[in-house]
């Protein structure tokens, strides 16, 4: 077991180094802190939900971010249907919170492409 050593919480949005696929470099992006401190504290990873600027193309399981700006966002955003369980170490740095009400779409959309609200 190991401890919760993120400092990040469930809604947060936070910058993530994603590397490259040829393993050259890597890049900044934020992403949805999705999963709870119990889990970080269970385990080494996080599980989150890609963010784009990308907003022209709504996809299923895409939810627009109203209070982009609010969460700390450079531009009109759109947490995707992409969710990734990554390792928190990843966790670069906390941009803001998403807005309640936008948490509460995210995660009726994440509940729906899940399976689990009726």
């Amino acid at each position: 077991m190991t401890l919760n050593t993120t400092g990040y919480s469930r809604g947060d949005v936070v910058l993530v180094n994603f590397l490259f696929s040829d393993e050259t470099g890597s890049k900044r992006r934020p992403v949805l802190l999705l999963s709870t401190e119990a889990y970080h504290t269970g385990r080494q990873e996080a599980i989150v939900g890609a963010i784009t600027s990308n907003t022209h193309r709504i996809l299923t399981g895409d939810t627009m971010v109203d209070q982009w700006e609010a969460a700390g966002l450079q531009y009109p955003s759109v947490v995707t249907g992409i969710l990734r369980t990554i390792k928190q170490e990843m966790l670069a740095s906390k941009l803001r919170r998403l807005a309640p009400g936008d948490l509460d779409v995210v995660e009726a959309e994440v509940g729906n492409i899940l399976g689990l609200v009726s």
